[in-house]
């Protein structure tokens, strides 16, 4: 086993030969463009990681890991799209630094790209992995339109927004790890396990994303501040402090979430500030901790060695003490 760090970099430099260098140069370069932004890459290195869990060369696993990659890029790049935003890791978004028709088209590619890189494995490993692929494929389209209806919906509960993140994030994160089992040939019950981990580890993780999106640092954050707030997105703080207001503040922050403005200072400020007097803040920091530690729990019934599972533990911890 190695560390994320050296995972992060076994990854990357996988990921510097994989440059689509051809024509169209406006198909392929806006693909380039976006894998080359950075990030943390969690998704390939969960891949990678999960595969010298069950005791395979990482090395077998780096071409799934490539297609985690890719096609979380491509849903990244038509999320920006439909959410307009300016900035994706600090840099300008496809469809900025291009247009619009670029970003659909270049996504597109990016989705059958993903599919071509299980073309590696044998039959039996690409059936698996390509069957896993293609429902969480689904399902992550199924949560972003859950995502979208949210937005004009004034009766969100808590349990469908969870349902929402679950399949528009955490799925993938999920299924990221069970395809380093799949790989590994590892036995049904162990494939399941870590499947499970990384499903409460991904929930953990976009309850992180939605708290960071409203109190994040915008140097280290890399992407707008308060974007949730002023799209008007029921995330799992709005819901709570909803639940937790007098019903004075509850109607405020109803009222400031119907309003599209064109200076969102005020309003981004306002909303925080009810987020965190109602509790609502503390809350949703609780339920990050809360999903990390099923995350953990799933790891006692996993037939593998404790130093496995310690490294696993210290991944879903660093997780949630992220700042980016």
């Amino acid at each position: 086993m190695h560390d994320i760090s050296q995972y992060q970099d076994f990854f990357v430099s996988y990921l510097k030969n994989q440059s689509v260098n051809k024509e169209p140069k406006n198909l392929y370069e806006p693909i380039d463009y976006i894998l080359s932004l950075g990030g943390k890459r969690m998704r390939p290195v969960l891949t990678l990681m999960s595969a010298e869990v069950f005791n395979v060369d990482y090395k077998k696993a780096l071409p799934a890991a490539m297609a985690v990659e890719v096609f979380h890029n491509f849903s990244l790049v038509h999320d920006d799209i439909m959410d307009d935003a300016p900035l994706r890791r600090g840099s300008q978004t496809v469809h900025e630094k291009w247009n619009i028709n670029t970003g659909i088209l270049s996504g597109d590619a990016m989705l059958i790209l993903a599919y071509q890189y299980f073309e590696q494995y044998e039959p039996i490993v690409f059936r698996d992995l390509a069957k896993l692929f293609s429902k969480t494929a689904l399902e992550v389209c199924e949560g972003q339109q859950w995502d979208v209806d949210f937005e004009i919906r004034k009766d969100v509960t808590i349990p469908e927004y969870l349902k929402m993140i679950e399949y528009k994030t955490a799925v993938l994160v999920a299924a990221a790890m069970k395809m380093g089992a799949i790989i590994a040939n590892t036995s049904e019950e162990n494939a399941n396990l870590i499947y499970d981990f990384g499903l409460n580890l991904g929930l953990a993780f976009q309850l992180q994303d939605d708290f960071l999106d409203a109190f994040g640092d915008p140097e280290t954050f890399g992407k707008q501040v308060g974007g949730d707030i002023i799209e008007n997105k029921k995330t799992y703080l709005y819901l709570k402090a909803l639940e937790f207001s007098t019903p004075e503040k509850a109607s405020e922050l109803g009222k400031l979430f119907s309003l599209q403005l064109e200076n969102n200072t005020e309003k981004i400020g306002t909303v925080k500030t009810i987020f965190n007097e109602s509790g609502a803040s503390k809350a949703t920091q609780e339920a990050i901790k809360e999903y990390t530690f099923k995350a953990f729990e799933t790891l006692e019934k996993m037939d593998i060695e404790f130093s496995k599972k310690e490294m696993l533990r210290t991944f879903g911890e660093n997780l949630m003490g992220r700042k980016v």
